[in-house]
């Protein structure tokens, strides 16, 4: 009947080109993130920026991939994964270009946040295609899981190399110039490579849960960012907390009496699903605040140039591609994904307890950075493909949509929440430091920050004991 059934009957023999390319354009959702840090300095001086605003070109960018996630999850669901994945291509090239070229600050915080909702429509569906695509073969899927996060990890750990580099041989505006090519090469292979998937005909957007939870997680993610610059204590960042709380638990009381809800909430019957998000959740949080504080580190302690900085970076996402291709995905085979996720936080833990410890003001890249680094890239592998497995796998191919566009949300928003509580913590400890040297001050900082991380990561191995069920082991892969 539908294509998505005849993709559950027989395998599509392009899957993996598929794959490659949804994995591609995931990449560069993620790179988005990243790729514009390191040109921060030259957009200040450019376009006249202050130091405080300065954040609104990461944060504009945030607060809408995540407020709009749900959303566009739905809108796959209902209108086909393939249609709104190329328009949130569309919208991203298109944005990307006048961000490029913009011209004043308000010009750029909007592109950015245009920029933001195309990847709350290229995330959700992208996945959503790769669940239906491989949803025949579980061997496949576990392999197609590990190059999607790997795909993630490496975008956010790529772009901050690649902005590096970018911003030194042509400047600050092809960092967000890049994304008009690269988007056309996507638009181009998508109808050669995707198949068509069937619109619903009976479904509908449910607008009031659609306007609840987008302006509700808008909130809580504005208010989150604020935070890390105007305190927890601050009007900003109390009203649009609470404000964004009280929408949310409307939202939810909604869902729970619509016949077509936005978040069916009987989803979360799904097996794992629920303890799969919180640790995807834990995971960004842990991890997304630990890059950031480490790129920090290297050229704020160690003295490194923001190009060697950026260069320092690249072990990671290739310790990151070893082992997500060719451990992790093995590790869960043999042992499962509860041992498998516990094992992937408390490696990642530790290696972030290990960072708090061996970031010191005396220390090198060779002796103190690159040993926690592999760490923390091996137990974030372990961690996540199992997380990202319960979080999406057993979910119906009907409901691939949301179940994505619900693993996103809750990543975004980990990253979100973790950057800011991290950033908060180091910077408190700067401040309280009787260090007489300013580096020593920021140092002690930065080890709090690796030390908060590896207790979120032991959260998560306590929360992954208790609360992962552990499914019969599927022999074989059928």
């Amino acid at each position: 009947m539908s294509t998505n059934s005849q993709t559950l009957s027989q395998p599509d023999p392009k899957r993996w080109k598929a794959l490659f390319l949804l994995c591609f354009a995931n990449f560069l959702v993620m790179m988005d993130a990243a790729i514009i840090q390191i040109a921060l300095p030259s957009i200040k001086e450019a376009l006249g920026y202050s130091q405080e605003n300065l954040q609104w070109v990461m944060s504009s960018f945030l607060i809408f991939f995540g407020g709009f996630l749900l959303l566009g999850g739905r809108l796959a669901d209902l209108f086909g994964n393939r249609r709104i994945f190329n328009l949130g291509v569309i919208v991203l090239i298109v944005s990307s270009l006048f961000a490029g070229l913009a011209w004043s600050e308000m010009s750029l915080n909007t592109f950015r946040a245009v920029q933001g909702l195309s990847s709350a429509l290229i995330a959700p569906a992208a996945l959503a295609m790769i669940m239906i695509l491989f949803s025949s073969n579980g061997k496949e899927m576990g392999k197609a899981l590990a190059f999607w996060g790997l795909s993630g990890a490496a975008g956010g750990a790529l772009g901050i190399v690649l902005g590096g580099v970018i911003t030194e041989v042509l400047g600050w505006r092809w960092t967000l110039l890049i994304y008009v090519p690269l988007g056309m090469i996507v638009l181009i292979l998508s109808p050669r490579l995707l198949r068509k998937s069937a619109r619903k005909a009976t479904g509908r957007v449910d607008y009031i849960g659609a306007v609840l939870v987008t302006v509700s997680s808008m909130l809580l993610v504005y208010g989150i960012v604020t935070a890390e610059h105007s305190g927890w204590q601050s009007s900003n960042t109390i009203v649009s907390l609470v404000v964004g709380t009280v929408l949310f638990l409307i939202f939810l009381l909604v869902q729970s009496k619509k016949k077509e809800p936005l978040l069916p909430l009987d989803i979360f019957k799904t097996p794992n699903l629920a303890i799969g998000n919180i640790s995807v959740f834990l995971i960004a949080a842990a991890w997304f605040p630990l890059v950031y504080i480490l790129v920090l580190y290297v050229q704020q302690v160690l003295g490194l140039s923001p190009f060697v900085g950026a260069m320092a970076m690249l072990p990671m996402p290739a310790f990151m591609a070893i082992f997500m291709i060719f451990i992790a995905e093995k590790v869960m085979d043999k042992f499962g994904i509860k041992k498998t996720m516990i094992t992937g936080f408390i490696l990642l833990g530790v290696g972030s307890v290990l960072f708090s410890q061996t970031a010191t003001v005396e220390g090198n890249y060779w002796t103190n950075v690159l040993l926690a680094s592999l760490i923390v890239s091996l137990g974030n592998a372990l961690a996540y493909l199992p997380a990202t497995t319960a979080s999406v796998s057993e979910v119906k191919s009907e409901r691939s949509g949301i179940a994505s566009g619900l693993y996103n949300t809750f990543y975004q928003i980990g990253s979100a929440v973790g950057l800011a509580i991290l950033v908060a913590i180091a910077g408190a400890a700067t401040a309280s430091s009787t260090a007489t040297s300013s580096v020593v001050a920021l140092n002690e900082g930065f080890q709090q920050g690796f030390f908060w991380g590896g207790i979120i990561a032991f959260v998560g191995a306590v929360l992954a004991l208790l609360f992962t069920r552990s499914p019969k082991q599927r022999k074989s892969n059928r």
